[in-house]
């Protein structure tokens, strides 16, 4: 006796009534009806159109998480077993929505919006106001430039990580040991490293860095003052950290790579270099844009660092993007011109990232 198919996983379509298809329908558009209606109230309450009396958006929260067990339940009696599969994927779904769609949608009401929280008027819509200040704001603009120089130094980064990856991928000893080493300051927190780094031995008066350089001949080692000083000395912090991450990736994608093509090419008579240019980099390089995407990822959110280090100056020559907008809320209590700002670096980090991934995606492919 034989079998087509795999009859375990078939799902027959249903014998669903229209009278059951109807009363599905009608709870999820109810439902929504409901959710519609309350968001509505309660949003001419908080712009003071109507007296309700709501002081959290709890009731329209609760009219979401009605639809939504609404939903669910309706695609169930209206597709059936269909509708159960669906199940699996649905309630994170719309978890999903609530989480990230919500607050960007009420993100975009306070970005257009004069909100300061040192202001007894409350909230109050201006317009296009804050893209006009932010147009005009060279200390934005000059956070900018920075992230264009930090995103820069990550090529370094990889030059160096690359360099202890193929060190602790060869046989050395104590090879274990140092693989730990170098492990070491990934594994502590950035605010961690800046204080002990930045606020401890780069201190000025009486830090042992700070007093080497006084003892050979540098009378005042401000490593703060100066501006280019003051960044590079952020962007050798930040390295510091991460540069293990990337290490960490590109070893491993060395220990996969067959030892047998680099004894071929040996044996073909390539040098050192030449196995490493035409054998052991283009073998790697799906690896390394990875690992180069993801550290781009983070640098773009460097801001502990500059925060608790120089808290972006001297005059803003150390701002990131994450830092400045971070000193808008808390220094100006600027809500709304901050989440501008923060709306305004979304977009550009998605269409920065977009563009480099079709890159990435165009030097990874084999050419043959």
């Amino acid at each position: 006796m034989t079998t087509e198919g795999d009859l375990l996983h078939v799902v027959t379509a249903d014998d669903i009534s229209d009278r059951r298809r109807r009363f599905g329908k009608a709870i999820v558009w109810g439902s929504a009806g409901l959710m519609f209606l309350v968001g509505l109230a309660q949003t001419a309450d908080q712009n003071g159109w109507l007296e309700i009396g709501f002081q959290t958006w709890r009731p329209t929260l609760y009219a979401y998480v009605l639809w939504g067990v609404c939903l669910c339940w309706s695609q169930v009696i209206v597709r059936g077993e269909h509708g159960k599969r669906t199940l699996f994927v649905l309630p994170a779904t719309l978890f999903v929505v609530s989480m990230v769609v919500f607050p960007l949608l009420f993100g975009l009401v306070i970005a257009f919006s004069d909100w300061n929280l040192s202001s007894p008027d409350g909230r109050q819509f201006n317009g296009l106001d804050n893209i006009r200040q932010m147009w005009t704001d060279p200390f934005y603009w000059n956070a900018l430039k920075n992230m264009v120089y930090y995103t820069l130094a990550i090529l370094v980064e990889y030059a160096i990580a690359f360099g202890l990856a193929q060190l602790l991928n060869a046989d050395i000893k104590a090879r274990k040991f140092f693989r730990v080493a170098f492990l070491l300051p990934l594994m502590l927190s950035p605010v961690a490293v800046s204080w002990m780094i930045g606020k401890s031995m780069l201190e000025i008066r009486f830090g042992p860095i700070s007093r080497l350089m006084r003892e050979i001949g540098w009378d005042s080692p401000s490593f703060f003052g100066s501006p280019e000083i003051a960044r590079a000395m952020i962007m050798l912090m930040d390295a510091w950290t991460y540069i293990p991450f990337m290490m960490i990736m590109i070893l491993a994608g060395l220990q996969a790579i067959p030892r047998e093509l680099n004894e071929a090419a040996e044996v073909d008579g390539a040098s050192a270099w030449q196995r490493f240019w035409e054998v052991t980099f283009p073998l790697m390089l799906p690896v390394s844009i990875t690992a180069i995407l993801i550290r781009i990822i983070f640098k773009l959110k460097l801001a502990d660092i500059i925060i608790n280090v120089t808290s972006g100056g001297p005059g803003g020559a150390t701002d990131s993007v994450t830092s400045f907008i971070f000193r808008e809320y808390r220094d100006r209590s600027n809500v709304g011109y901050g989440t501008l700002l923060a709306m305004v670096y979304l977009v550009l980090i998605v269409i920065a990232m977009t563009i480099l991934m079709k890159l990435a995606e165009r030097w990874s492919r084999p050419r043959y």
